[in-house]
């Protein structure tokens, strides 16, 4: 909880959280279903009671910081709830971890009783659990799945996206140029992956289908963008916004360089 009021201390627009379902129902805010990163205990969220989740370390690595540390006074796993009640006006993007109908009906029912459809995001790059999202609560704006992606990105090269309906109002895509140069070794070993990233900056980064998408009230944000050739990136792109680990060095870099504000959404590690 601690981490969310620092981002949006610093100017973050919004928050992406993760959420996990306990034995007895409750939704907490996690990343990982195993807590053996976050609490160094080697069980899962989904097999204990939320009276038994363990604390959460009293200090912990920064993943996207090699070297740094952080602690914080607050170690409990935190409700959905709570975040809810913490934070009525800001709106939040939830990646619904597990294909669960029980995650998926109790995040919908928190949803619906803090009165915040229009200011709350969900989904999963997982199309089958995009579709029981939408089911579930049809009022909650939904994330493209990978396959809606993929028919999205199809369907505009050929000409044909002007014609179609969209049921998504959120499009948050992956920045190819930041993960070849954040994993260099890794994609210069594997063609096909280095291959499939080419592809997609020439096929789906493209200003034009961005354009089109806000046109039509589609909103697109970029991911994880850290360094300033990224965020250059972006303005000349005119995503709406982007999705970083550094929120405050982004809003500092708006700033410098006079470019209009842009929406912030902090990633949950």
């Amino acid at each position: 909880m601690q981490a969310f009021h620092h981002a949006l201390n610093v100017g973050t627009d919004m928050l992406e959280i993760d959420c996990q379902l306990t034995k007895d129902g409750y939704v907490v805010v996690a990343h990982d279903n195993n807590l053996q990163r976050l609490t160094g205990q080697n069980i899962k969220i989904s097999n204990t009671l939320l009276k038994d989740l363990p604390l959460i370390k009293a200090v912990l690595p920064v993943d996207f910081h090699p070297g740094r540390e952080v602690q914080g006074s607050d170690r409990r796993i935190p409700l959905l709830r709570d975040v809810f009640q913490e934070f009525p006006s800001i709106p939040i993007n939830i990646d619904i971890k597990e294909e669960n109908d029980r995650l998926i009906k109790a995040v919908s029912d928190l949803v619906r009783e803090n009165q915040r459809e229009d200011i709350t995001v969900w989904g999963n790059f997982r199309h089958t659990t995009v579709k029981k999202c939408q089911n579930e609560n049809p009022d909650i704006h939904t994330l493209f799945s990978l396959r809606a992606v993929v028919f999205l990105t199809l369907t505009f090269n050929i000409g044909l996206l002007p014609f179609l309906p969209i049921k998504e109002q959120f499009l948050e895509i992956l920045l190819p140029a930041a993960f070849l140069r954040k994993d260099k070794e890794f994609f210069t070993a594997n063609k096909k992956w280095r291959f499939l990233l080419w592809l997609m900056e020439k096929l789906v980064i493209r200003r034009s289908l961005f354009e089109h998408l806000e046109k039509r009230g589609i909103q697109t944000y970029l991911w994880v963008l850290n360094e300033e050739e990224d965020w250059h990136r972006a303005e000349q792109l005119q995503v709406t916004g982007v999705m970083t680990d550094f929120p405050s060095k982004y809003i500092q870099f708006l700033e410098d360089n006079g470019i209009r504000t842009g929406k912030v959404e902090m990633k949950q590690q």
